[in-house]
């Protein structure tokens, strides 16, 4: 049986793709900032130590194995220019700090699990199309995050294939989760679809579908891929 940690599973993405992984007969462990039942850990990626005490956590109740890591967990708030800087910092930090700090520390982890144990392994990052388009003036952080993430996957990805340590990538659009939901009335509600030649944005179960492809089907030829999931609105 694959064993898989998942983190940001509380809602939206993160939940469908750990529904989808359990559907498919894996070991799922989730996370979220507050555990929800016996096969959730509850750790707040704002507090530095949380990533390492998720992972140690993790393997404990995966019988010392994971075989894959799905980065999901994420945050997404507006971080206005006309805030004090303090505040304006504070936010940068956070975001930074969950949406990529704590991506690499246990990516970190993972390899290094793998490579102890002379085994295979995958990661599978879900990132945004903000990472290549940016996004609003009140989400600088939040792309640039992104655009991190996009980076160290790639650097996985080099380093360690002939390990058959793999890395793959998705970048969604406008996705239909609560976090999304915000920000698209933010932004002028419907009219934004317009922005999307698909015209609707993806449901979390789409995104699922491909990080579940990632996680157990993808070839090993495809490690280092970033797969576009923003209905036609940003085509590279």
């Amino acid at each position: 049986m694959t064993n898989i940690l998942v983190t940001g599973t509380s809602r939206g993405i993160g939940q469908a793709i750990a529904d989808k992984l359990t559907e498919r007969g894996c070991n799922v462990i989730g996370h979220a900032t507050r555990a929800l039942d016996d096969r959730t850990i509850a750790a707040n990626f704002a507090d530095p130590p949380a990533p390492q005490m998720l992972w140690q956590e993790a393997l404990d109740r995966l019988d010392g194995r994971i075989d894959v890591l799905v980065n999901n967990a994420g945050l997404f708030e507006q971080n206005p220019m006309h805030a004090s800087d303090i505040e304006w910092l504070d936010r940068w930090e956070d975001t930074l700090r969950i949406n990529l700090t704590a991506a690499a520390q246990l990516s970190r982890f993972a390899v290094r699990h793998w490579q102890e144990a002379g085994r295979d392994g995958r990661i599978v990052h879900v990132a945004s199309r903000a990472a290549y388009r940016g996004d609003s003036p009140a989400h600088w952080h939040y792309a640039a995050a992104k655009g991190g993430m996009v980076a160290m996957h790639k650097t996985i990805a080099r380093a360690y294939a002939s390990e058959n340590i793999l890395s793959y990538c998705i970048t969604p659009g406008f996705t239909d989760t609560s976090m999304a939901g915000d920000y698209l009335e933010s932004r002028g509600g419907d009219g934004l679809l317009r922005d999307i030649p698909l015209g609707r944005v993806a449901e979390p179960e789409e995104i699922a579908d491909i990080a579940v492809f990632c996680a157990m089907d993808a070839p090993a030829s495809m490690t280092g891929a970033v797969i576009d999931a923003n209905g036609a609105s940003y085509v590279r």
